[in-house]
């Protein structure tokens, strides 16, 4: 069948963490990088499809969920609504300063958090994180769910919509600014992108 977008739902969580564990490393598989597989996904996807599902789009093709678009459009409200609901079981389960690596930077951020910065949600508001499995990539599928992405926050409001990017992972870098995101912010490990969307 022609890959399909549509909303996720909860048996969808176990390939998300999937995807986001494929993709996590700039781009490429992360498994040989974290000890835990999940926690890349407990940071960058589980929380988006948990706590705002309307939301989480998912990417289908014949051989089940191969990619996913997740973001809020208020980032500030989102942020808040982690420290209230998510963040705080994720605490007891991995104790600050625990791991080795990779994992350690993840608990870290789990626990130090890092707010958006207050320049860029005045002016892009939402953000989000997309990740598609390689038999999507390149089929037209990215532009497809940026789009459905864009009209969702466009929808609730949001006027602009910011996301981070590893600078790592140049492939990325040209398919965003393909799609009209500029650089906001950069620092040398992150490059913040935002488009701005107007109002619908």
């Amino acid at each position: 069948m022609t890959p399909t977008i549509r909303l996720a739902e909860p048996d969808d969580l176990d390939a998300l963490y999937d995807i986001c564990l494929r993709t996590g490393d700039a781009g490429e598989d992360a498994s040989g990088v974290v000890a835990d597989p999940r926690l890349l996904g407990h940071l960058f996807v589980a929380p988006y499809a948990v706590l705002e599902p309307e939301l989480a789009f998912v990417a289908v093709d014949d051989d089940g969920v191969a990619g996913y678009v997740v973001g809020t459009a208020d980032t500030r409200g989102f942020e808040a609504s982690l420290e209230a609901d998510w963040y705080p079981a994720l605490r007891e389960r991995y104790p600050d300063g625990s791991g080795e690596g990779f994992d350690a930077m993840l608990v870290a951020l789990v626990h130090h958090t890092m707010r958006a910065d207050d320049a860029v949600v005045a002016t892009h508001p939402a953000h989000l994180h997309i990740d598609l499995l390689p038999r999507l990539q390149g089929t037209g599928m990215g532009p497809r769910l940026m789009a459905t992405m864009h009209e969702a926050c466009r929808a609730r409001g949001a006027v602009g919509l910011h996301l981070g990017v590893s600078q790592r992972n140049t492939r990325a870098l040209g398919f965003y600014r393909h799609l009209g995101y500029e650089v906001l912010h950069e620092d040398p490990i992150t490059v913040t992108m935002g488009l701005e969307l107007g109002r619908s």
